[in-house]
C-alpha cells in the first residue's frame, strides 16, 4: 500500500480506516447474523495484524481477535487493538454505530488513539483532536446501551435531570460525547482495554474527563485486561457524576 503515514497518530487513523474498508466490503457479501458477525471479526484482525506487522514489526499487540502472548507486558510500545467494536450492530445494516478501535500504549502512557465509525464515513483520532463544541443540549445526555440500562444509570440521569441516548458499541458511547450526540458514558458492566482504550485517548485529546467510576486513573497494559468500568463526560459533570458514584455505588 502506498502513502502509509509515518507519524504514529495519522497511522493509527489510517489503519483504522483500512480495516473499515474491509469491513464494509464483507457486508457487501450477502452473509447475515453469526456468519457476518464473525466474517467481520476475522478480516479486520487478518488485515489490521499484517498491517502492523509490516509498517510496525517492532511493536507489542493486545487484540481482541488474537491471543496474548503477554510479551507486551515487558515492550515499551504496545498496540491496543479491538478490529470490531460492536459486532451486533455491524450485523444489523444499516446500523453505522459500530466502529473500529486503534491506540498505542507507550511506557505507561496512552500516546495515540484513533477510532473509525466506517458507516458513518468519520475517523476520530489524535491527528486531529477534535474540540468539543459547546453544549446544544438543555439537559444533559447519557449514552447507553440498546438494552435495558443499568439501575444505576437510570437513578444518575434522575438526579442529573438527564435523558438517556440509546446506541451501540462502547466506542461508539465514548465518540458521541466528543461528537456532543451525548454528555456523558457511564458504564460499570464488565470491558477490557481494547473496548476503550482508543476512544479514551480520542476523547482525552479533545479536553473530555476519563476516569474509572470512582474517580481513579485508567491503566492499560496490564497483565489482567479487564477494566470494567469508566466515566468519560465534559468536565463540567465529572464532580456529580463521580460523587454520586461514590454515595450510591453500581449495583
Amino acid at each position: 500500500m502506498n502513502d502509509v503515514p509515518a507519524d504514529d497518530h495519522h497511522f493509527a487513523a489510517w489503519l483504522a480506516e483500512q480495516a473499515g474498508v474491509r469491513l464494509l466490503s464483507v457486508r457487501q457479501e450477502g452473509l447475515e447474523g453469526r456468519a457476518l458477525k464473525d466474517a467481520g471479526d476475522t478480516a479486520a484482525q487478518l488485515l489490521i495484524a499484517q498491517l502492523l506487522a509490516e509498517h510496525r514489526p517492532d511493536d507489542a499487540v493486545l487484540s481482541e481477535e488474537a491471543t496474548d502472548d503477554k510479551d507486551r507486558l515487558g515492550a515499551d510500545r504496545v498496540w491496543i487493538i479491538d478490529p470490531l467494536d460492536g459486532t451486533r450492530e455491524f450485523s444489523e445494516p444499516p446500523r453505522d454505530d459500530w466502529a473500529v478501535h486503534v491506540a498505542l500504549w507507550e511506557r505507561g502512557e496512552l500516546t495515540v488513539g484513533a477510532v473509525a465509525q466506517p458507516a458513518l464515513g468519520e475517523t476520530f483520532s489524535t491527528a486531529a483532536p477534535t474540540a468539543v463544541p459547546e453544549r446544544t443540549s438543555y439537559r444533559p445526555r447519557i449514552a447507553v446501551s440498546r438494552s435495558r440500562p443499568p439501575a444505576f444509570v437510570e437513578a444518575l440521569a434522575a438526579e442529573l435531570d438527564a435523558e438517556l441516548v440509546p446506541m451501540g458499541s462502547a466506542g461508539v458511547k465514548v465518540i458521541s460525547v466528543v461528537r456532543d450526540v451525548a454528555d456523558a458514558y457511564v458504564h460499570a458492566g464488565g470491558q477490557y482495554e481494547w473496548d476503550n482504550a482508543a476512544p479514551v485517548a480520542v476523547a482525552r485529546a479533545a479536553g473530555l474527563f476519563c476516569s474509572r467510576v470512582d474517580g481513579s486513573e485508567l491503566v492499560y497494559n496490564k497483565d489482567d485486561v479487564s477494566l470494567p468500568d469508566l466515566i468519560v463526560c465534559r468536565p463540567e459533570l465529572a464532580e456529580k457524576i463521580v460523587d454520586f458514584v461514590k454515595r450510591n455505588g453500581v449495583d
